[in-house]
Order: structure tokens, then sequence, then C-alpha cells
């Protein structure tokens, strides 16, 4: 082998995701008879549970679905928005701009609604049945895997500051031991009560069913208990807000790049990176250049400076602000900013933004962030393709270290607020009602208007960076799926970070060290700061990816094996 793992293949159905008994939740469901978005919720619902120091029950879930039988791709957005009484001016009095840890940086909890949503639009069946690994997982525990105990041993005095989240987090006052059962009994028993919701309704059928298991959640004992939290806490979340939230659908962008056609979120995250960046490469023969030589990785680099650079003056909610799309779109406007592209030297660092008509200009740069970077908690990711062709992309997110576990719930209500900016002038800066702009994207790939691939990755910051590499390396370089996602990865930290405190190191190249060092002498020579990774890293991303092969329909997962991600196909 080639590859530490095979990419699995399969004739019915495929799912690959961020932790294998997600994998195995979504699978059972697939072989139930359930469809692709059932699958999918049930895993992402599972990975709020595997990895619940990275990804919330109660956080955000952005998904995108492709129907096979309309060829349509819809998008939920399942990003909360800021609480009625939000303040941008109180950080800026209170806390000097800044975004303390805690309740305040609460937005609404999303992902419960976007799961219910995808559901009751396009699932089959009932959130008890898809939900059920999920109860059972937090009931019952599962043995603790080393990467959450890595992240809980790394901030054991976070989980202190709040006995709640010590009581779920700290179990016997210290993390648990790899291999130890962890449980999680409240999350448990507010799934169990969504569900029970659910069963009480179920003779008025599935849809109102779907409207109890939701109204468990947004206007009944759950949203008392986070209210009332927040009300005695200093919090702005009240029970209004809680009643009054509701996912959005969102069309998502696109571009089309070697007779594929890429779909992406749209500028309520930073989805459009990935098809900006895509846009800067159409110009160059990447495949001559060779993979992961130098030229390979410098032009990728500053491509993707070039797209940061964009996001950092223009991405924000098109509900609040307004973000010209069409012309950050367009090939014309790649053709131009691909001009300062220099093949000889790198960018010292961010450079400056694409000046469109009608804008003001974009907010100074932060200042240098000394040291190494030091990524916030991120995110996981599901894909999965059914029997009939539909296919489910969806990246949930939102740590429990930043903010408190509610007590009686099981979880923190997403702290996603932390990806607003609390510059007036900013496109992301934070308001009532407002989304923040929200790193998590996930993707997928059509050709001639048929599914060819869901992907995505965790990772905040280089979620695009390695979803973009992989992308490339099938596309462009011909790679089976696993191959594509095992290969060497690199990363650019040349912008402010989406998450405060905004962190920014011009000109860091982070690059795994299975790279070879005439590379990266290469690359410290046109102006990069090169840094190395280990030979494997969960810093740089954790792609997986369900991709149709158009030569024999077979379909094909894979999974990365920087993280504990597995794919599970027949």
């Amino acid at each position: 082998m080639t590859t530490y793992r095979p990419t699995i293949t399969g004739q019915k159905h495929m799912i690959s995701a961020g932790h294998y008994s997600a994998t195995h939740a979504g699978f059972q469901i697939l072989e139930a008879g359930g469809n692709a978005i059932d699958a999918g919720v049930a895993a992402g619902m599972a990975l709020g549970i595997l990895q619940t120091d990275r990804v919330n029950f109660a956080g955000v879930a952005p998904i995108m679905i492709y129907l096979a039988d309309k060829r349509e791709i819809v998008n939920i957005d399942g990003l909360g928005t800021w609480p009625k009484a939000a303040s941008l001016d109180y950080f800026i009095k209170e806390y000097g701009g800044k975004m303390p840890p805690g309740i305040l940086r609460t937005v609404m909890p999303a992902a419960p609604a976007s799961w219910i949503m995808a559901l009751e639009r396009y699932g089959t069946m009932s959130f008890g049945e898809v939900a059920r690994e999920a109860t059972r997982l937090a009931r019952e525990g599962f043995a603790m895997h080393g990467f959450m105990q890595e992240y809980i041993a790394d901030h054991v005095e976070s989980y202190r500051r709040w006995p709640s989240s010590a009581e779920v987090f700290l179990p016997k006052g210290r993390p648990p031991n790899v291999g130890e059962r962890f449980v999680q009994s409240e999350l448990a028993a507010s799934l169990q009560y969504m569900a029970d919701e659910e069963a009480a309704h179920k003779s008025k059928g599935r849809v109102a069913g779907l409207k109890a298991a939701r109204d468990a959640f947004y206007k009944g004992d759950i949203a008392k208990k986070i209210a009332q939290y927040h009300k005695d806490n200093g919090g702005w979340v009240t029970a209004d807000d809680l009643a009054a939230y509701e996912v959005s659908f969102e069309k998502p962008v696109s571009t089309h790049f070697h007779g594929v056609d890429v779909y992406a979120c749209g500028p309520w995250t930073q989805g459009p990176v990935l098809p900006q960046t895509l846009n800067l490469l159409s110009g160059y023969d990447l495949k001559a250049m060779g993979h992961n030589s130098a030229a390979y990785v410098h032009t990728l680099t500053e491509a993707l400076k070039l797209s940061f650079a964009d996001r950092h003056r223009y991405y924000g909610d098109p509900k609040f602000v307004k973000v010209p799309l069409d012309v950050l779109l367009s090939q014309e406007y790649a053709a131009e900013r691909r001009k300062l592209i220099r093949a000889d030297a790198a960018s010292p660092g961010m450079p400056n933004a694409g000046d469109i008509a009608g804008f003001p200009p974009a907010i100074p740069l932060p200042s240098v962030t000394p040291g190494d970077p030091n990524p916030p908690p991120d995110t996981s990711y599901v894909s999965v393709v059914d029997r009939h062709g539909n296919a489910f992309s969806a990246t949930p997110s939102d740590g429990s270290s930043a903010t408190p576990v509610i007590p009686g719930t099981g979880f923190c209500p997403s702290s996603r607020g932390s990806q607003s900016w609390t510059h007036p002038q900013h496109p992301a800066a934070l308001a009532p009602g407002k989304r923040p702009r929200l790193t998590p994207n996930p993707a997928m790939a059509l050709k001639d208007g048929k599914l060819l691939m869901p992907f995505g990755s965790p990772g905040n910051d280089i979620q695009p960076q390695a979803m973009t590499q992989v992308f490339l390396n099938i596309m462009v370089f011909g790679m089976e799926p696993q191959a594509a996602v095992e290969a060497p990865r690199f990363a650019t930290y040349s912008y402010p970070s989406s998450s405060a405190p905004h962190a920014y190191h011009p000109g860091r190249l982070n690059l795994e060290a299975r790279f070879d060092k005439g590379v990266t002498d290469q690359l410290a020579k046109l102006g990069h700061h090169v840094a190395s990774w280990p030979a494997v890293e969960w810093r740089a991303g954790a792609v997986c990816a369900v991709r149709v092969n158009e030569a024999n329909g077979l379909l094909e997962g894979a999974a990365d094996p920087r993280r504990p991600c597995y794919a599970l196909g027949i």
C-alpha cells in the first residue's frame, strides 16, 4: 500500500466522518434504509458526543445537501445570531475591544434547528431514530480517545473556571485517561427529552413530531435553563431570543475549475475563499509545476493570501452588509489579482485586498502576534452519499472550554460569537441579530450537473487551505481520494485569525515534515517564514470526502489519518 489506509469503495452507500463511531452511527442509518440526510444528521449529532471538546450539540452545523432527483444543491446556514441585547459598545467600553471567555460570546444555538430542518425537508426518519446512537453514546459512555484527552488535558484550567464544566470534563477532578469510559448523563437526558416530546406527538405525523422535538429545545425546559443561566450570570440570551430563532436557507457560491463545478458556502462563512483561490489558480499550469514542489506551494500560498485579504475586507453576514460577490468571484477580478503573485518573492504579510468601488477600506491589520500560531478549538466534519445519489456535507462545531456547560443540559450553547469583530467598521462586526463570520464551510463538487464529491475539513482558518489542496490533488494530479487526503500538507497563517483575539503571523508558512528539505529551503529563500510540523499533523486539517468515480460509478470514501476519522461503505 502507498497510503496509510486504503480508499474505501462501495456500490450502495458511503460515509466518512471525523470520528469512527460517528461514521458507524451514520452507516447504521443507511443500512436501516435511511437516506444521506438521515445518516448525516445521525453522524453529526454523534460527533457532538464523541468530540464534545470541539463539537457541541448546541453549537453550529452548516449543512450542504445535493438532491439527486432535482440535481439541486441546498445550503442550511446552521449558524446562530447574536441575541437582541448584544452590544458591540459593551465589549469596547468594558474590555477594550476584547472578547472574554464565558457566556457573553454566546449566539443562538443553531445545530439542533439545523439538524431538524434537514430531517424535516429532506430526511425520512424521526429525530428519535437518528439521535438514538448519539443518546446511547452519551448515556452509556465511550472509551476516551487520545485526540480528545489531549485537548482536555491542555485546557484543564479553562474547564475548572465553571463547576458545571469541570463536572463533565474532569469527572474525577482530572482529565479522563485514554480508554476510560466518558459519560455525559445530562446531555443524554437532553437528547432523550427531545425524543420523548417527539414521541408524544407522533400521532400527528413525522413533521409534527420533529417540531415537538425542536420546541423542546427552543421553547421547552432546555430553553428555560439556558435563559435562566444567562439571567443569573449576566448573559444576554433570553427565552424570547431562543423561541424566535430560525435557521436560514442560503444560496451557495460556486466556480468552474478543470471541468468541475465547486460549490461553497456564502460570505456569512469563509466559504468563498475556496472558489476565489481556485479562480486565481486557474491561470497556472499547476501540474507542470509538480505536486508539492516549491513553485507549487509558493503559488498556492500566495493565492490563499490574496483570498484571505478579501475575506478580511469584504466577508460578513449579507443580511447586514453588502458583499461584492459578483466581482470577487469573477474571472476578470481573478485575472487582475493574479498579477500580484510574484514567482520570485513571497508577500511579506497579508497583501492588500482588491479595491472595489463603493466599499470602505479594510480596517488596519492587528499587531503581529509573537510565538507560534495557537489555533483555537475547532470542528469536525461528515460527508455521505446514499443509494439514490443524494449527498450530505456538514461541518458541526463549537468547543466547550471557552464557555460554561449550562447546568442541567450537558452542553454549551454556541460560543461562535468569538468569530465576530469588535471594530465597528469591520464587515463581520457584531450586532444584535447578526451572524458571526463562520469558519466551518462544507463544500460539494459536481460535474455536468451530477454529483462528484462532498468534502470538507475541520481546522478553523486552515479549513479552506486543506480542502483546496485535497481537491487539487484529485482534480489536477489524479490521486485516489485517500492518497489525496494523506498527501503532505502546508498552511499559511499570514492573515488575521477568524477567532478572537484575531492573531496575525505575517509570512508564516507551516509544512509537514514529510516535505523534502530542498523544497523548504527554496521556500525560505523566497521569503516565507518556514516552520515545520510533525510528519502527520492534526493542525493541518482533517479532510473527509466521498467521491463518485466517473469511470465505474463506485463510491470512494477517504478519511484523514491526522485525526480519528474513518470511512465506511458497502
